[in-house]
């Protein structure tokens, strides 16, 4: 088992990103968090098989249809005892 955290910016805010990254994190089988930062931005952290993660990863780079994805930052962190995929 392996855990990323995440930084997205762009056009990621008020266009779904948060409840499709939801969406296509559960369908990937990985449990973490997607919510919204006070400068624009999205975190997110995805935790599960490393397949999954960056599959996940991929995903983030283009988001939801009305998303303008600028930039994802990726960065290893440690395993955390979590279940499900929430907003935090």
């Amino acid at each position: 088992m392996e855990a990323a955290h995440f930084l997205v910016s762009g056009r990621v805010q008020g266009v779904g990103f948060r409840a499709s990254a939801r969406h296509r994190a559960l369908e990937l089988g990985l449990v973490g968090y997607a919510r919204n930062l006070a400068d624009g931005r999205v975190e997110a952290f995805a935790q599960g098989n490393r397949e999954a993660i960056d599959i996940f990863a991929q995903w983030l780079n283009h988001g939801p249809p009305l998303a303008r994805v600028d930039e994802v930052r990726r960065e290893p962190v440690a395993v955390r005892e979590r279940t499900g995929f929430g907003w935090n």
